[in-house]
């Protein structure tokens, strides 16, 4: 958890380093006061909503050759994976998008269980404060660390690091359904280089878990955003089961589950690094 005040923080790698970048979106848990006023969402739903120590399964990156963004906000903030018009009426008045859908989308109205997120639907001036506030400067930082990777090794690898619920939840097509270990979107395989696809499923299954590809999870806005690996950029979103390594109901760690995922993240990290460096440019 980042200290109070802190949007984010961004750390470059200690040593030899390579072209990638580890995200972290959605461990935050913090929620300004300007926020507050509004939130219905229980402080339950900020820990089961979260994807709870995952800043902390990457957090030897750095000593890896990664450089690693971690966001210290809530996603009931803004939720930084998702598209800054990704927004309806019913979240946000005058907008002038009658009919739109979006429950969860950048901002989020209700949580993932259905419940009210929000007090009341927010005015045309609280959303764009919060883009301008929360969201952009988090994904300028991302855009120019991806960027600066790419002028210095020709290309960047983004790997946005997520987890998810153990088993589906109600209302999703998968509810009550046990999930793979480990889920890596990139869209049909569209969204980095295949050799580096298979990095991190070759990586997983080694170590004996499970891997499902796109399933339920193909990657988010930012995946899509920055996966274009005809132009050296390349990202990769990894979903781990948080069965492996904390109490789903507690949100406290697992120890051994832990530290035996930690370092697998790390050795992740490292091999992605090598074979990004090992990419034709």
């Amino acid at each position: 958890m980042l200290p109070s005040g802190v949007m984010f923080t961004l750390e470059r790698p200690r040593g030899p380093a390579g072209p990638v970048l580890v995200e972290v979106p959605h461990a935050g848990l913090r929620v300004p006061e300007d926020v507050l006023g509004v939130l219905a969402a229980p402080p339950e739903a900020l820990r089961r909503d979260a994807d709870l120590l995952v800043d902390e399964l990457y957090a030897g990156c750095v000593e890896r050759g990664a450089a690693r963004l971690v966001a210290g906000l809530s996603r009931y903030v803004v939720d930084l994976n998702r598209d800054e018009d990704d927004v309806d009426e019913l979240t946000v008045e005058g907008l002038g998008r009658p009919g739109r859908q979006c429950p969860r989308g950048v901002l989020w109205r209700q949580t993932a269980d259905g419940a009210p997120a929000l007090s009341r639907p927010l005015s045309l001036a609280e959303y764009h404060a919060r883009l301008e506030r929360y969201y952009r400067p988090y994904h300028r930082a991302l855009e120019d660390e991806l960027q600066r990777l790419r002028a210095r090794y020709g290309r960047a690898v983004l790997l946005a690091a997520h987890s998810m619920p153990s088993v589906g939840r109600s209302g999703r097509a998968d509810a009550w359904v046990r999930r793979a270990d480990v889920v890596p979107g990139t869209r049909g395989r569209s969204t980095a280089a295949g050799a580096l696809i298979d990095v991190v499923d070759r990586h997983f299954r080694a170590a004996g878990l499970t891997v499902r590809h796109d399933e339920p999870y193909r990657g988010g806005a930012t995946t899509a955003r920055w996966g274009r690996p005809s132009e050296g950029l390349h990202a990769i979103q990894v979903e781990l089961n948080r069965g492996l390594y904390l109490d789903e109901v507690t949100g406290a760690r697992r120890p051994e589950g832990f530290r035996w995922l930690s370092l697998l993240c790390d050795a992740l990290v490292s091999r992605l690094v090598e074979a990004s460096l090992a990419l034709p440019c």
